[in-house]
């Protein structure tokens, strides 16, 4: 091929592959931003208060060292409660960047629950001795702490140091509840084991994956945090908003499981919870009336209880999700046919509409059949067993089972004897309009409105023996129905997996005259990273406008559960959050639907498939975290080839250069080697944490290829940079070049940078000004913008021998056709080992980033004096950054190059070699353990350091005798 087409074709594939990234970067951010608003729809009502925060100014530095950095605020409802404390202390911990302000919906809502009117209290808590909350909140002043440690810890040692003070001002034995909002769960947490906490609520909280996983002190207090989770005893309930959530995979904020039996712990889903029924956003947690009334009412009930089972049972019976059966039904009264007046029903489905009368008693005849038969009805605006709406009409209804010797009416023995008839599944499902959308936006559920499900099996008929349900209803009002029928006790199994609705639709037929219909699908892979798609054929033309109860999808995995109105005209997309990449359970298979369905709107199929679209906004959302990670270990493979070149005896190739060697070279080798170990069962912290999924394998090279175009995207910006601040440089930053060694000047600034980063600024600050100094350093020596008409000098003709054949993935071509060439005439030796450390540095950035902002919001919100002191000390360590101070000085002064072994110094240690480690560590565990990828490019720059650039740094005579002492012979 002429070396002009080799030329073209080379820019051509580095444009096609930045391009590529940029428009998938915005493809997919598209996509997560519409699974928020698809998947799980928010339907949350606004909560309104009138506040008051009283500053705590009696905690103060004789407390804790802390109280001069953060506050404590006692919330009061204007015009309720006064000011003095008289009931249960709770403590409100806000998240990242959260605020003491965010109590105000829960304090509101539990004083304006507990008083009927201002200052008087509800005989309903008086007569059951429930005392009124006392809300304090400690006030962060907006910290993040999500990226940093440090600011972790010193959340919890005031947060500790906060409940020793509250407790102080109540009689001794009081205990204290406490809740957490996304990180401040993870404060509220570290505080356990507590003896005085007795209960802990957190929200929205991620406890098992940090969101921000780039410092290695938050792995630790996960780590920490498991091991109390498993010490203590105290109750704990997690909230969750599901994939409304974006800020937080909801898989990470299920509680991770402990093997101590008696501790509670309890994950709770918006979305399953009962009269909620709707995807909660992160910060909309705190504030959505669904949720805050529940949240201020189990709190209220909490200081009644005197154990943890106890607290436990108020957690259940506040926060019902129907997978189990409420610990507070209430057995109804006896029945005797004797004395009651009844109506017998014919045979088949039993519809009671006309709910008039005071009393009734009916008796539905059981069909006698061979199959599993169970006993299923619905019923509105009522309560069965005490389970009911929250705010309910008058209709009460219970179900008996009774038996009679014959089905004779004339019989003197055929009155039926009746008996208690426990249900095996009583809950609340959403009765949705088909004219509005589910969940209404801005209003969602009120708390009058839900279908009570009764269920019960019915075992074997006996020879000779009659059995009826017997429905007993009482009613003032009027209202509600009750519509029931007999159905086999038997699911749908359909054994097909996620291969077969990759591309098509898979039908599943259901019967449509049973009101109720369960299908298994075992085989199905139910995974945080896949949506299907679902939608329902009918037996007729029908209406489906106003029924009594709109066809409705109950979606049901381990913690959590989704209803799917099939009338909405919006997409119904199943999702769930059971497996998921990283966690303990990675993959789970198994996906288990009930169909609510009336006779008056029959289905009589549903079909699934797999939706690409919001399939590919769930991974979107959560393997972001690779890109940083990633992209280093791109950066460092980059690196590995072009120092492979030299070392073969050709000159370094440019940035440029060395990207499409490793784009057409390397790339294609690493895609596929990526999809091979994809395969592999590996850790769930290795690579994407699929484990060895098949269906997941491709996604590993794609990632790897989106990142290889973001590096290339990034050092074009770099070229933007470097040419701006080269045209600068000719006029104001031209510097005298000093080849002899480190001067003078040189050491007292670095030694007053150190000194610096010892006492007062973090070493991130250090690196960030290395990186602005190389930068300076490449545009005013090395670099013009890149430049398609020069030709780069070919290598020297040194070949291997014939029989030699190429490793293209540890070992690249010598002979490149560049793309750009961004060299001046006679370019020194570093420069283009320069320009790879300018790369380098600049995807390490966003891997140090995070403790900037950290300290620059420390600076912004904390009295000056306590903000210098407030990064933790990791934050201040010396060998963090010194590697980088001496690589950039080296390179701002030198006319060597910065990496390659030159003359007889060391040259046994190979900096090729070593970068393979920091890449492989990247790609391996740079998305689980992002920090880990700085900590190991860190080791490799201070060894390259230590025995090859510092002799060079200190002068020749040191050089000299360094060699001595490590050179090999």
């Amino acid at each position: 091929m002429p070396r002009s087409s080799g030329l073209v074709m080379t820019r051509t594939l580095s444009i096609f592959l930045g391009l590529f990234s940029i428009i998938s970067v915005g493809i997919i951010y598209r996509a997560v931003s519409d699974s928020a608003v698809t998947l799980s729809p928010q339907g949350c009502r606004m909560s309104y208060m009138s506040p008051s925060y009283l500053v705590q100014s009696q905690f103060d530095t004789s407390w804790t060292p802390l109280a001069s950095r953060y506050s404590l605020l006692l919330y009061r409802e204007v015009g309720w409660e006064d000011n003095e404390l008289r009931g249960v202390p709770v403590l409100f911990i806000p998240g990242n960047a959260g605020s003491s302000h965010q109590i105000r919906s829960i304090a509101s809502s539990a004083a304006r629950q507990y008083y009927t009117s201002p200052y008087v209290p509800s005989s309903e808590f008086i007569s059951q001795s429930i005392k009124p909350l006392d809300f304090f909140a400690v006030e962060y002043n907006e910290d993040l702490s999500a990226f940093h440690g440090p600011t972790l810890d010193v959340e919890t040692a005031y947060a500790s140091s906060a409940i020793s003070y509250i407790l102080s001002l109540y009689p001794k034995g009081t205990s204290i509840v406490v809740m957490g909002h996304s990180m401040g769960g993870i404060v509220a947490t570290s505080l356990l084991p507590s003896p005085n906490i007795s209960a802990v609520i957190t929200m929205s909280t991620p406890h098992q994956i940090p969101p921000a996983r780039f410092d290695r002190r938050i792995a630790a207090i996960y780590e920490n945090n498991q091991a109390s989770l498993t010490a203590s005893d105290t109750p704990i309930l997690s909230l969750c908003g599901g994939a409304t959530d974006l800020m937080v995979p909801s898989e990470s904020c299920v509680l991770p499981e402990v093997t101590k039996e008696r501790a509670y712990r309890r994950t709770i889903f918006s979305s399953a919870l009962e009269g909620c029924w709707t995807g909660v956003g992160h910060q909309v947690m705190v504030w959505c009336h669904q949720v805050r009334w529940r949240v201020a009412r189990a709190a209220l009930e909490l200081g009644t209880a005197s154990s943890s089972a106890g607290r436990g049972l108020i957690f259940d019976r506040w926060f019902r999700d129907g997978r189990s059966l409420s610990p507070s039904l209430k057995p109804p009264a006896p029945l005797d046919l004797n004395q009651e007046s009844y109506i017998v029903l014919p045979s088949g489905p039993l519809v009671l509409r006309d709910l008039r009368k005071s009393k009734a008693v009916y008796l539905a005849p059981v069909p006698k059949t061979n199959s599993p038969t169970k006993f299923v009805a619905y019923v509105s605006e009522g309560s069965v067993l005490s389970v009911a709406p929250h705010h309910t009409s008058s209709l009460s209804v219970s179900f008996y089972l009774c038996t009679s010797s014959t089905d004779d009416p004339h019989s003197a023995s055929y009155r039926p004897t009746c008996e208690e008839w426990e249900p095996t599944s009583l809950r609340l499902i959403p009765n949705a309009s088909p004219e509005k959308p589910f969940p209404v936006p801005h209003e969602g559920v009120d708390e009058s409105e839900g279908i009570i499900v009764f269920e019960s099996t019915l075992s074997e008929s006996i020879e000779d023996e009659y059995r009826w349900v017997s429905i007993v209803y009482s009613n003032d009002e009027g209202r509600g129905w009750v519509i029931g029928s007999f159905v086999e006790d038997k699911p749908i199994l359909k054994t097909f997996s996620v291969y077969d609705l990759l591309y098509k639709d898979v039908s599943i037929t259901v019967h449509p005259d049973n009101i109720l219909t369960k299908v298994q699908l075992p085989s199905l892979l139910s995974n945080a990273l896949l949506v299907y798609r679902v939608s329902a054929t009918y037996a007729s033309e029908r209406s489906c406008n106003q029924p009594l109860l709109s066809p409705l999808l109950e979606h049901a995995s381990h913690f959590e559960t989704h209803f799917h109105p099939l009338t909405q005209s919006r997409p119904l997309l199943l999702h769930a959050h059971t497996g998921a990449p990283f966690t303990s359970s990675p993959h789970t298979h198994g996906v288990n639907l009930t169909l609510y369905v009336l006779p008056d709107c029959n289905v009589t199929s549903l079909r699934l498939r797999v939706d690409w679209w919001g399939t590919l906004g769930r991974m979107g959302a959560r393997y972001w975290a690779a890109v940083p990670g990633w992209a280093v270990g791109v950066v460092a493979w980059v690196l590995f080839n072009a120092l492979g070149i030299h070392e073969r005896g050709a000159p370094m190739p440019s940035v440029a250069e060395s990207l499409s060697i490793f784009t057409r070279e390397t790339l294609p080798s690493l895609l596929g080697v990526f999809f091979v170990l994809s395969l592999l069962p590996l850790p769930n912290d290795y690579l994407l944490g699929n484990q060895g999924e098949f269906i997941f394998a491709s996604l590993t090279p794609l990632i790897l290829l989106l990142v290889t175009g973001l590096v290339t995207v990034s050092w074009w910006l770099v070229c933007v940079f470097m040419w701006s601040f080269g045209k600068l440089g000719k006029r104001f930053l031209a510097r005298k070049k000093v080849i002899a060694g480190i001067s003078k000047t040189t050491i007292l600034s670095m030694v007053l940078i150190l000194l610096l980063v010892a006492i007062i600024i973090p070493w991130q600050v250090a690196f960030l000004g290395c990186w602005i100094i190389h930068l300076v350093t490449c545009a005013t020596t090395y670099t013009t913008l890149p430049s398609s008409n020069a030709i780069t000098p070919p290598p020297p003709p040194r070949s291997p021998s014939p029989t030699h054949k190429r490793n293209t993935l540890l070992y690249p071509p010598r002979i490149v056709s560049p793309i750009t060439t961004p060299i001046v005439a006679t370019p020194p030796a570093s420069s283009h080992d320069g320009e790879h450390l300018l790369l380098l540095l600049t995807w390490l950035l966003p891997l140090s980033a995070p403790v900037l902002a950290v300290w620059v919001r420390t600076l912004a919100t904390t009295p000056r004096p306590t903000a210098l002191g407030s990064v933790g000390s990791g934050d201040h360590n010396l060998f963090s950054v010194a590697p980088y101070l001496i690589l950039v000085d080296y390179a701002s002064w030198t006319r060597e190059s910065i990496l390659l072994p030159t003359g007889d110094r060391l040259e046994w240690v190979s900096a090729r070699w070593l970068l393979l480690l920091p890449a492989l560590i990247a790609f391996f565990r740079g998305t689980r353990h992002t920090y880990e990828v700085f900590d190991w490019v860190w080791a490799v720059m201070t060894t390259l350091v230590v025995l090859r650039v510092g002799p060079r740094y200190l002068g020749g005579g040191f050089s000299s005798s360094w060699s001595k002492v490590f050179r090999l012979k």
